[in-house]
């Protein structure tokens, strides 16, 4: 038996130093990708600043994607498979902040009579809404990432992921042709709500972070039962 052991480990040590042999040096590779990135930057800067600012921050949002392994899809699934609601409280903490910073700028333009950026956005409630989440939801399960998601992945070299973007962007042309029947359908006819034309510009601010901070209290305990459960 002590002698079957010994073979396993020696077998497996060796799998082990040939995987490690396998490596191949990732450094000319990720040398010719920054002179890449960095010759784009400077092409961009050229021909205007603006472009090269947006090809700064897009840089620095998928790096802050890839190590922070943020990701929507993450967010609704893991609570689920893995009992792990840390991301889904990350994006609890920047729907809580992005609603801070949106209601500052939006109310600044309200106090100085000027119109408030981004109304036209405000989508009615409607049974479109429901539909629409359930299908982006099973997808990007079925897909294994949302759209931040399957970029990021498809960054970090998996292939299989680009199947998932071009059927993302069938699924978005598709959804733009027949948007104005839902629109005519549906959407024209189901309210359009703003919080503040309500609660006011506070009450709708209160009630919004009140709704995520619950939100995240149960995600917390949803964690923490289960792993005291495993724990024990």
């Amino acid at each position: 038996m002590a002698e079957e052991k010994v073979r396993t480990s020696s077998r497996a040590s060796s799998r082990g130093g040939t995987e490690k042999r396998k490596k191949k040096n990732q450094i000319p590779i990720a040398m010719i990708i920054f002179a890449v990135i960095a010759g784009i930057g400077v092409w961009l800067g050229f021909k205007e600043e603006t472009l090269l600012l947006y090809w700064l921050l897009g840089l620095a949002f998928g790096f802050t994607l890839q190590r922070s392994r943020f990701c929507f899809t993450a967010s609704m699934r893991d609570p689920y498979l893995t009992k792990s609601t840390s991301i889904t409280r990350a994006v609890l903490i920047a729907f809580a902040i992005t609603s801070i910073a949106f209601t500052a700028i939006k109310y600044g333009y309200f106090i100085n009579g000027l119109a408030i950026p981004g109304q036209s956005y405000i989508a009615p409630i409607s049974i479109a809404t429901a539909i629409g989440a359930c299908m982006f939801g099973i997808g990007m399960v079925i897909a294994g990432g949302c759209a931040s998601g399957t970029l990021m992945r498809i960054g970090e070299g998996f292939w299989m992921q680009v199947i998932s973007l071009f059927f993302f962007i069938v699924g978005s042309l598709w959804g733009a042709h027949d948007f104005g029947w839902w629109k005519r359908t549906f959407m024209l006819k189901a309210p359009k709500i703003f919080l503040p034309d309500y609660l006011g510009w506070l009450g709708g601010l209160v009630v919004n972070l009140l709704i995520i901070a619950v939100i995240y209290v149960i995600a917390h305990k949803w964690e923490k039962k289960h792993s005291d459960g495993l724990s024990h």
